[in-house]
């Protein structure tokens, strides 16, 4: 990403915040945030950002709190009337099996990001030893009825989705080996749905996206089951743009390259500031 705007003529400075005392050079314009998880994505850095009144790409201080906590989104999900999986909390490692829900379940971290303690449970004799394993990660778990079917995201840049990106791993789900290791999954966009089906998951991946309080950009995660509705996982606000990354992949699909992608984010960073600074 810093290859790619100086590429376009910025003046960039690469500061790693693994440090927490770290500092921007004097006379930064604007900051290109590509973090991932717990400080980088829920809001913290955001937080700093805004009271040091810097602008910074992508979404703000509460809408990455918000996104970054999957049972936040859920409550958001569901008051603006997103399809998404049935639900239910997990506060401690020795909780029941939920007997609202159905088998088979996924549990998941409240708040990590990249799949990180992700648990499937296919029987209720799975249930104690995959909730203790997530509840390694995190101090809330949620718990989702599995939806099977094609696995798809949609990428939003500005307030336009982009073209649909199906995600086939080639061996099991796709988990944090087969979302990092190049070759281990096949991608495929724009992915092969008719007109109307496209048009509805860019409508659901843009409610979504909307519902949590994220902007500029971010993708938001479905699964399209054979028969019933799409439905919602979650909203990534700050998505990974490596070579096996999703949402380059979307842009590109709609003609807008890597480098064309960078700058576009930086601009929408720039324009944010400056109405927040026209509402003073």
């Amino acid at each position: 990403m810093a290859r790619a705007l100086r590429t376009l003529g910025h003046h960039v400075s690469e500061v790693d915040p693994i440090e927490r005392k770290w500092r921007l050079p004097a006379g930064t314009d604007a900051v290109f945030l590509a973090l991932h998880g717990t400080y980088g994505e829920d809001g913290q850095v955001q937080a700093e950002l805004s009271a040091a009144g810097v602008p910074f790409t992508g979404t703000g201080e509460e809408g990455s709190r918000v996104a970054f906590d999957k049972i936040l989104s859920k409550e958001r999900f569901e008051t603006a009337a997103v399809p998404t999986p049935r639900w239910a909390v997990m506060n401690t490692a020795a909780a029941l099996c939920p007997a609202a829900l159905r088998m088979p379940m996924v549990l998941k971290p409240a708040c990590q990001g990249s799949s990180v303690g992700l648990q499937f449970v296919g029987q209720e004799g799975e249930w104690s030893a995959a909730l203790q394993e997530s509840f390694r990660h995190g101090d809330r778990v949620l718990c989702e009825e599995k939806i099977s079917g094609r696995e798809v995201t949609v990428a939003i840049l500005g307030d336009r989705p982009l073209p649909v990106v199906e995600i086939r791993p080639k061996q099991g789900a796709y988990d944090y080996h087969n979302k990092y290791t190049k070759g281990a999954t096949d991608y495929f966009c724009p992915a092969d749905f008719d007109a109307v089906m496209t048009r509805r998951l860019q409508a659901v991946g843009l409610m979504a996206f909307h519902a949590v309080g994220a902007q500029d950009y971010g993708r938001t995660d479905l699964i399209v089951p054979e028969t019933g509705p799409p439905v919602v996982l979650e909203v990534n606000t700050l998505p990974g743009m490596t070579e096996t990354s999703l949402f380059p992949k979307a842009a590109a699909a709609a003609g807008i390259g890597f480098n064309e992608l960078c700058g576009r984010m930086v601009e929408l960073a720039l324009a944010r500031a400056a109405h927040c600074g026209s509402n003073h």
